[in-house]
């Protein structure tokens, strides 16, 4: 692919080199780890903020050590780009509803080349292995991998093992799972690893790309989450990449420190304190 530039001979763009130098940028706190917030929410659950106003959950993440967040496309008019002088934006590609007759079946709502002209660091897809729909899922990530090679976008794959008699965390369905993600041309995959922690150092060893924990429901308490993410992060995990954990919090500006602080610092212990 060629550039042209007036006055000058054509330059030729090096998509690997910008892939590479987008994929770089989302590591906003160096080389210790990646924390993803994600507020691509809205579309399958609804409202995430009584007010409708998601700037708060923004400055949270920014202030606290976040590196980048997820967003729909619709969402991006409705905050200000103040907060991405520190943070950086992965546009979520795919969606579902939970009142559909299968909320596991994803689609695209949008693509690679709009994420671009809003502004994105990166686009992700939601992915469901074994759901009834699994096949266009499948398709539908490995068609936008060919686009983020084309225009050099780094690809998050939120990928899970989710269906008829699938169980979300069995260590081979998850394993299978991030591996796909790999072999399909992701550059990070987002899962929900084993509550085991020794299940989780050899999928995550076995994987080529960088595996990010999940934080998943909080029913169990965000403690029993923020415990699990340690384990995952101790066991070799690149980072975690969380939502409900966040926006559900009393305190999302607190929860976005401890979650930080485990991924940043995977060393400092205890458990960082919640206030």
């Amino acid at each position: 692919m060629d550039v042209q530039f007036p006055g000058r001979c054509n330059m030729p763009v090096n998509e690997t080199f910008a892939r590479r130098m987008r994929r770089e940028r989302l590591h906003r706190h160096g080389d210790q780890g990646l924390l993803v917030v994600a507020l691509d929410h809205p579309i399958g659950a609804g409202p995430i903020v009584a007010d409708g106003r998601l700037d708060p959950l923004l400055r949270a993440a920014a202030d606290n050590g976040a590196d980048a967040v997820v967003l729909h496309k619709g969402a991006l008019p409705h905050v200000r780009t103040h907060w991405f002088k520190g943070l950086s934006l992965i546009v979520h590609l795919s969606a579902s509803t939970v009142s559909a007759p299968d909320p596991d079946a994803k689609v695209l709502v949008t693509h690679v080349e709009e994420a671009l002209r809003r502004g994105a660091d990166g686009v992700s897809v939601h992915v469901n292995t074994g759901s009834l729909t699994e096949a266009r899922q499948l398709a539908d990530l490995a068609s936008v991998a060919d686009a983020c090679d084309r225009w050099g976008l780094p690809l998050l794959a939120m990928i899970y093992p989710r269906g008829p008699g699938v169980r979300e965390r069995d260590p081979d369905a998850v394993a299978r799972a991030v591996t796909l993600a790999a072999e399909i041309g992701a550059d990070l995959v987002k899962t929900a690893l084993p509550a085991d922690p020794a299940r989780i150092a050899p999928i995550v060893a076995a994987c080529p790309i960088p595996v990010l924990a999940a934080g998943g429901a909080t029913g169990g308490g965000a403690h029993a989450v923020l415990e699990h993410l340690g384990a995952a992060l101790r066991s070799g995990a690149a980072g975690a990449a969380v939502g409900r954990l966040i926006f559900e919090a009393a305190d999302p500006a607190a929860m976005t420190r401890a979650v930080a602080t485990l991924v940043h610092h995977p060393a400092r212990q205890p458990m960082p304190a919640l206030r």
